[in-house]
């Protein structure tokens, strides 16, 4: 199948997808309205509220939804074969992360620009706050776990890699000193950082640096020691301001993801490689977990993420210069993540063979696959690269500085979110309390014992099996990576819920949260119910309790969605085309 044809379709079916359905959802489901200043507008402060031109807070909505998860999910499903990761990713796209991205968007702008945990305690319930908060306690953890991996594991693999990701860190630190002191725009200076990151790539390719001597004299294998590392970067990065690293590296990131994805078909367009992974996988080996529902859970970023429901409603809704603009910045915006993730795709199963290696050898078991994903990514990316005359060599390089700095990104707001989310659980317990609650509310106001317990498990866990085969193997990764998608589906399920009470609320037909939210639950259900059964008979006692965790919260999920749900179905009032008075900010 020559992937020309794959992309063609697929551009074509997201065109559609935004030309119509996009349309639909704005005028007949969240009844856009710009006759309704924003909160932008309503509580502008210069800092966090500004009216922001659409296209620019496109870029900044972008760029922090799009991390590397859309990379690595579609990288290891496509073992199963390339249709159904493609058919998912696709639909997934369409009819439920644009509903769910532009939804938490208007909702959040409906209800002065709260974030997703405040709108559920309003829209449904309190108790569903505390199980908001709780499930993204999880859902971070997981994520800071499997992108320390993930990063390990290719500075392992691409030691060329490490100067450039590493002197990233003094070019964003300088960006955001010259642009903070100068009061200047960030597009310039920014073009000049990746410039420099870029040119970096050639020191990397010719000073590859290698951490081997140093971990085992320290008794650690390399990958292990690299996760360590990153962990005491972490912990310094999440406790300094984010304009003087955070932000500007942002900015960096936002131009690479672009040039990433015309590397991709632009590379594509001129090699016209061909598809040669199974279209479906029918040669699984024994112990390759089931297509149904794992499928649906390996792939979330890049078909639907709950993660997307806290930049929605934490940043991009304070900066909506009108309503209309969220369908351009949320339903636009998830294509474009789709675009990503068809990029893994096409990457895994044709570009690869571009640099001379075969499908087969690298997708040889669910293990290997997971593993290797995102090293197959690298690898395809290198392949489209040299049909535009870049070296593979080169061109592997620039695709791991590529998905480090979107993992390392991705790592920051991790524990930085996970310090956030502690200190606001540590606000719930009550004043004058004795005991291990006191104990630990007084805990989470001390800044470096609350960024100790944001690093400490999220570190644990992905170190749990270093050493011997697991430290060669890369980890149990497909396990950590299923059990991270199962828990960012059940985040987008609790979004998707809170979205659908307040349509229903509305006057308004739901069903467009209400289908993907009842997929979403059923797949993840099943999953979480499999994963356990098969980590309590190999005695996995670090996995089997966290799967049984998510678990519960899955059912107390299910209820209070429910409940609410045919709550807001009874007092429904009578169909309103217009928004609602409610709808206004005062």
């Amino acid at each position: 199948m020559p992937a020309i044809v794959v992309l063609v379709v697929v551009f074509g079916v997201f065109f559609l997808g935004w030309k119509y359905y996009s349309v639909y959802l704005a005028e007949r489901v969240y009844a856009l309205n710009d006759a309704i200043p924003t909160p932008a507008h309503t509580l502008q402060d210069g800092i966090d509220y500004i009216p922001t031109n659409k296209h620019v807070l496109f870029g900044h909505h972008f760029t922090s939804v799009a991390g590397a998860a859309p990379i690595v999910g579609p990288a290891i499903a496509v073992f199963w074969g390339w249709v159904p990761a493609l058919i998912w990713v696709v639909l997934g796209t369409v009819f439920a992360a644009g509903v769910h991205d532009f939804g938490a968007i208007v909702v959040s702008v409906r209800n002065r620009a709260q974030n997703i945990g405040s709108l559920t305690s309003s829209v449904i319930n309190a108790r569903s706050r505390t199980l908001f908060l709780i499930i993204i306690f999880f859902l971070l953890t997981l994520v800071n776990a499997v992108f320390a991996v993930v990063i390990g594991n290719l500075f392992v693999g691409n030691p060329g890699a490490v100067i450039p990701i590493v002197l990233e860190i003094p070019i964003a630190i300088a960006l955001g000193q010259y642009m903070y002191r100068t009061k200047s725009a960030a597009l310039i200076p920014s073009l000049f950082g990746v410039a420099a990151l870029y040119a970096l790539i050639l020191v990397g390719r010719a000073f590859p640096i290698e951490l081997d001597n140093l971990a085992a004299a320290v008794g650690m294998g390399p990958r292990t020691l690299w996760i360590v590392l990153l962990f005491l970067y972490a912990f310094v990065a999440s406790r300094i301001p984010v304009w003087i690293l955070l932000q500007p590296r942002d900015y960096i990131n936002s131009h690479q993801l672009f040039i990433a994805l015309g590397v991709i078909f632009l590379g594509l367009l001129i090699g016209l490689d061909r598809i040669v992974a199974p279209a479906i996988n029918t040669a699984l080996p024994d112990g390759t977990p089931n297509f149904f529902p794992f499928l649906f859970v390996t792939i979330a970023c890049g078909a639907i993420s709950g993660f997307h429901s806290l930049v929605a409603s934490g940043t991009t809704s304070k900066q909506l210069d009108k309503e209309t603009d969220a369908r351009y910045v949320g339903y636009m915006g998830s294509l474009g993540e789709g675009s990503l993730a068809l990029g893994a795709i096409l990457a895994t199963t044709a570009g690869i063979t571009a640099v001379g290696l075969d499908w087969e050898t690298q997708y040889p078991d669910f293990g290997t696959a997971s593993a290797g994903a995102v090293g197959n990514f690298v690898q395809g990316i290198a392949g489209f690269a040299s049909h535009l005359g870049i070296p593979p060599d080169l061109g592997t390089i620039f695709a791991a500085v590529v998905v480090i700095s979107f993992a390392a990104t991705t790592m920051d707001t991790g524990v930085r979110l996970q310090r956030y989310i502690i200190q606001e659980l540590g606000e719930m317990i009550p004043e004058g309390g004795r005991g291990l609650g006191a104990g630990f509310k007084k805990a989470t106001r001390n800044l470096t014992a609350v960024t100790a317990m944001a690093v400490a498990l999220p570190l644990a866990l992905a170190l749990a099996p270093a050493g011997g085969e697991a430290e060669a193997q890369g980890f149990a990764f497909g396990r950590l990576w299923t059990l991270f998608g199962t828990t960012n589906q059940l985040t987008a399920g609790l979004a998707l819920s809170v979205i659908a009470v307040y349509v229903t609320k509305s006057g308004r037909n739901a069903m467009a949260q209400i289908v993907p939210l009842v997929f979403l639950l059923f797949m993840t259900t099943w999953a979480l119910v499999l994963n356990l059964i098969d980590f309590v008979q190999e005695g996995d006692w670090l996995l089997a309790p966290l799967d049984l965790i998510i678990l519960v919260l899955a059912g107390w999920l299910i209820f209070e969605a429910g409940n609410a749900i045919l709550k807001a179905r009874r007092e429904q009032p009578a169909r309103q085309d217009t928004t609602v008075e409610k709808d206004s900010n005062p």
